[in-house]
């Protein structure tokens, strides 16, 4: 179900998300948000921290790859630094 509500823009730029949907989205002081751009609209999205049991399974992905691939720890050091070149060097 959607909630409407209509809130302003104060002269710092802050809006007030109101109340019913901090309520409901469980949103607290501090709370880190994405903002995006497209056209005139505006999305404002929560950054929430994955749950326990998604790590879980990434980690079960790794070492199921590590294994199948035989890999050791020299070889994700190696890996890890490559992918870590080519995120910075965009």
């Amino acid at each position: 179900m959607s909630i409407l509500e209509i809130t302003s823009l104060s002269t710092r730029g802050q809006v007030v998300i109101p109340t019913d949907i901090r309520t409901k989205l469980k949103l607290e002081p501090g709370t880190k948000m994405i903002i995006v751009q497209d056209g005139d609209n505006i999305l404002l999205k929560p950054i929430k921290a994955p749950k326990l049991n998604q790590f879980e399974k990434i980690i079960a992905i790794g070492d199921k790859v590590k294994s199948e691939l035989d890999l050791n720890k020299n070889d994700i050091d190696k890996a890890i630094k490559e992918v870590r070149k080519i995120a910075h060097s965009n």
